[in-house]
């Protein structure tokens, strides 16, 4: 399905869309994807990294609960549970044992699986000793290593401060600079060792990367893949200042890139999305009507390429609304009760067990709860 042409339609209707005129909920909820870290006690062990960047912070189950779980029961949805992600530790056999812990001393926790942190572009004993050490803690379900990289990190793109761990090297389509090479062998190779564990792997990566890694992922068929975040296109209508607001010149370059990549991956069966982060592609989508049509006609366009058995919804709760949204990128971001009530408005005339499988039972499935 191409986007269709909403401009002449919305362009007059741009005010401010602060609360929805009814509640239109999904019965149920799987969080696909959450994260939780304590940067005030943990930043000696680790989360030295992360402790450079969010300083003395701290996003644990009582926020979740706050910000996710109460709100979206309190409106009727029955939570089933989450997935807790990676934040970002310097070491991912530490952080998840710490997830564990944590669940340990409050039995009301929601997490139900971990996705863990491992650099699978490491020596192939090493990658194999995290892997199984990882396997055999309780409730690691797979793992990620966060490959965004469209050139050398430099906080104005789409490549994630995340790469600057290995020197900003693409993964997937190699380091001479120019990133039109293969997969790094060294990744291949950890990579394939997943099946052996039987675990699954969350790529969180750029556009421009997608049909590298659907050529990665063809080669080993048997390995689950979910694509974070709807696969990243980033900012289609330029940023979200009182200047841009009435911008309605779609980048047209950034959607094709996406779209083509997004067609090339889902050919692989073994790949599934997320549809989360909706405000990276479109900072301030729910100030005006015509923002959220666009950010409708990308979700429906994802669920139409892969299947709704393929997809799941996600909160990507930490921090903030802000930051679990769009990463910054606009201060105009739904809560997540808001931004749920959204997504089914968008998928809304899905059968009803399409919408099960999108809002709890695909996440559950994929990440075997």
């Amino acid at each position: 399905m191409q986007l269709f042409v909403f401009f002449s339609i919305f362009a007059t209707n741009l005010s401010l869309i602060t609360k929805p005129p009814s509640m239109s909920l999904p019965k149920q909820f799987l969080d696909a994807h959450h994260h939780f870290f304590d940067t005030s006690k943990n930043a000696a062990t680790f989360q030295k990294f992360l402790s450079k960047l969010v300083p003395n912070s701290t996003y644990l189950a009582d926020d979740y609960q706050r910000d996710v779980i109460d709100p979206l029961e309190k409106a009727g949805i029955k939570f089933q549970g989450s997935i807790h992600m990676e934040c970002l530790p310097d070491s991912g056999i530490d952080e998840a044992n710490w997830i564990t812990d944590s669940i340990e001393k409050f039995p009301s926790s929601s997490i139900k699986g971990i996705v863990a942190s491992c650099d699978l572009a490491q020596d192939t004993s090493t990658v194999q000793n995290e892997l199984q050490e990882l396997s055999q803690i309780n409730r690691v379900k797979g793992v990620r290593w966060v490959l965004d990289c469209v050139g050398k990190f430099n906080g104005k793109d789409a490549t994630h401060i995340g790469t600057t761990r290995h020197n900003g090297i693409d993964y997937l389509r190699g380091s001479d600079g120019g990133y039109d090479g293969k997969v790094l062998p060294a990744f291949e190779q950890g990579f394939a060792l997943l099946e052996r564990f039987n675990l699954t792997f969350d790529l969180q990566c750029a556009p421009a990367q997608l049909v590298a890694a659907s050529e990665l992922f063809s080669r080993h068929p048997n390995i689950k893949v979910v694509i974070d975040h709807l696969g990243k296109p980033r900012t289609l209508l330029g940023a979200d200042t009182d200047e841009n607001k009435n911008n309605f010149d779609l980048n047209k370059e950034e959607l094709r890139v996406w779209r083509e990549g997004m067609k090339c991956i889902a050919k692989n069966k073994n790949v599934y999305v997320k549809i989360s982060m909706l405000g990276y592609a479109v900072p301030g989508w729910i100030r005006t009507e015509a923002r959220i049509e666009l950010i409708k006609s990308l979700v429906k366009e994802t669920v139409e390429i892969f299947g709704p058995e393929r997809c799941m919804v996600a909160t990507n709760f930490h921090k903030d609304s802000v930051l679990s949204d769009c990463d910054g990128l606009s201060s105009n971001s739904p809560d997540a009760l808001r931004s749920i009530e959204l997504i089914y408005s968008f998928l809304k005339d899905y059968p009803e067990k399409d919408i099960d499988q999108m809002f709890c039972t695909t996440a559950k499935e994929f990440y075997k709860l």
